[in-house]
C-alpha cells in the first residue's frame, strides 16, 4: 500500500503545520518564565493567556475558567480527586460509567481504597449509560458524577445534558465529563451541556502531547492535587509549559472552527469504511453501530481473530490501526469497554479500532479493505478452527 496508512486518530494526531509554527517563537525567543516581571516573561504570560482565550472559545467557556494541565489524565485527577476533597464530608459518594477511560475509572477506584463508594454505571449494548440507573443511583450523598462526553474505543456520543439535567434535579452533585474524545470532532458548548468540570487533551486534535485543560465552571470548588507556586488559579501549580499550551490554542482554534465540515466528511469515510468491512469480511460485527457516535470513529470485532496478531501484521503491511484502547496496548485482557457492553469476550479479543482524522481525507478506502480482508483471511487459515471449517 506504500507509505503508512495512519489510522489510530483516536490514540493521538500528528500537529499541524500552524501549531509547529506558533510554538517555535516560544522555544527560542520568547522563553521566559511567564510568572517573571521583565519582558521576557511578560512575552510568555501574552502568549499563555492568548491560548487561554483561543481553547475558551473553542468549548464556550470563559477565560478564567480553564486551568491547563500536563495532559487529559491530569485534568480528570484533579477534577475527581479536587471535587471530592472540597465536598462536604457526609457527601462521599461519587458516579461513573463502567466505560470511562482508565484515568477516570482508576481513579475512582483509587478513592474507593480511601473510603469513598463508588457506582459504575451499567452501559447497553451500544455504549450508552443507563439512565434509570443513574436516577436510582443518585443521593444527597453523592458528591460528583462523571460521564464521558464520547467513548474513546467505539466513540459512543452520551446523551450528556440528560445526564445533567437528572443530576441536578436529584442531587447536588457536580457534573464532571471527559471530553477529550469530542473536542475537534463534535461541537462542544460547556455551557450549553450546563457541566461543572470538563476535561481535553491538545494531542488528539493536531496539538502537542503533554498538554491539556480542565473547563472548571466559576462558583465550582475543587481542591488543588499540586501544590507549589500556585500557578492556574492555585489549581494547578508548576511553570506552565508556555510552547505546548499555545499549540493547544491554536489546535483549538483551528478545530471549532472546521469541526462541522471536517465531521461532515469524516463521517461519510467512516461510513463507507464500515460498510466495505461487512461486504468484504464475513463474521464482523460493528460495536456500537446503533449509537451515536463521534465522526470517524469505527469499532469492530472479528470472529476468529487476535486483535494483537491482528495489528501486528496489519502493521507488516503498512496499516497503523488500534484494538480498542490504546492506552491498554499490551494487555492480554480483552476491552472493559466491549465487555460492559455485553460483547463475547472471544469477540471482544478480536477487536479493531480504525479512527481517523484530518489526514484521512483522501483515504483509499478500498486499499485499506483489501489489506485487512487478506490479514484475516490468513489468521482464519492458521486458526484451527476456521481452518478446518475452510473460513
Amino acid at each position: 500500500m506504500g507509505p503508512m496508512v495512519y489510522l489510530d486518530y483516536a490514540a493521538t494526531t500528528p500537529m499541524m503545520d500552524e501549531v509547529i509554527d506558533a510554538m517555535l517563537p516560544y522555544q527560542k525567543q520568547f522563553f521566559g518564565n511567564p510568572s517573571s516581571v521583565y519582558g521576557a516573561g511578560r512575552e510568555a504570560k501574552k502568549g499563555l493567556e492568548e491560548a487561554r482565550e483561543k481553547v475558551a472559545a473553542a468549548i464556550g467557556a470563559h477565560p478564567a475558567e480553564v486551568i491547563f494541565t500536563a495532559g487529559g489524565t491530569e485534568a480528570d485527577n484533579l477534577a475527581l480527586k479536587g471535587a471530592v476533597a472540597r465536598a462536604d464530608p457526609r457527601r462521599r459518594h461519587i458516579i461513573t460509567s463502567s466505560i470511562e477511560h482508565h484515568a477516570v475509572l482508576h481513579s475512582a477506584e483509587w478513592l474507593e481504597s480511601q473510603g469513598y463508594r463508588v457506582t459504575f454505571l451499567p452501559v447497553d449494548g451500544g455504549g450508552l449509560v443507563n439512565l434509570d440507573a443513574l436516577k436510582a443511583s443518585l443521593s444527597s450523598e453523592t458528591a460528583i458524577v462523571s460521564v464521558m462526553l464520547a467513548n474513546n474505543e467505539v466513540g459512543t456520543i452520551q446523551p450528556l445534558r440528560e445526564i445533567v439535567d437528572l443530576v441536578k434535579q436529584h442531587s447536588k452533585a457536580v457534573v464532571h465529563t471527559d471530553a477529550v474524545q469530542g473536542l475537534g470532532k463534535i461541537p462542544i458548548d460547556v455551557a450549553a451541556l450546563d457541566v461543572d468540570m470538563a476535561a481535553f487533551a491538545a494531542h488528539k486534535l493536531g496539538g502537542p502531547k503533554g498538554v491539556g485543560a480542565l473547563y472548571v465552571r466559576r462558583k465550582t470548588s475543587i481542591a488543588a492535587q499540586l501544590h507549589g507556586g500556585g500557578q492556574e488559579r492555585e489549581l494547578r501549580s508548576g511553570t506552565p509549559n508556555v510552547a505546548g499550551i499555545v499549540g493547544f490554542g491554536v489546535a483549538a482554534e483551528i478545530s471549532a472552527a472546521e469541526v462541522a465540515l471536517q465531521g461532515e466528511q469524516l463521517g461519510k469515510i467512516r461510513d463507507q469504511l464500515q460498510a466495505s468491512i461487512l461486504a468484504a469480511i464475513p463474521r464482523v460485527e460493528v460495536n456500537a453501530g446503533d449509537a451515536p457516535r463521534v465522526p470517524g470513529t469505527l469499532s469492530v470485532s472479528i470472529q476468529g481473530v487476535e486483535g494483537e496478531s491482528l495489528l501486528l501484521m496489519l502493521d507488516s503491511k503498512g496499516v497503523a490501526a488500534s484494538s480498542g484502547s490504546a492506552c491498554a496496548s499490551g494487555s492480554l485482557e480483552p476491552s472493559h469497554v466491549l465487555m460492559a457492553m455485553g460483547i463475547a469476550p472471544e469477540m471482544a479479543h478480536g477487536s479493531l479500532r480504525l479512527s481517523l482524522g484530518r489526514g484521512s481525507l483522501d483515504l483509499d478506502v478500498e486499499a485499506v479493505v483489501e489489506t485487512l480482508s487478506g490479514v484475516v483471511a490468513r489468521l482464519r487459515s492458521i486458526a484451527p478452527r476456521f481452518a478446518k471449517a475452510g473460513s
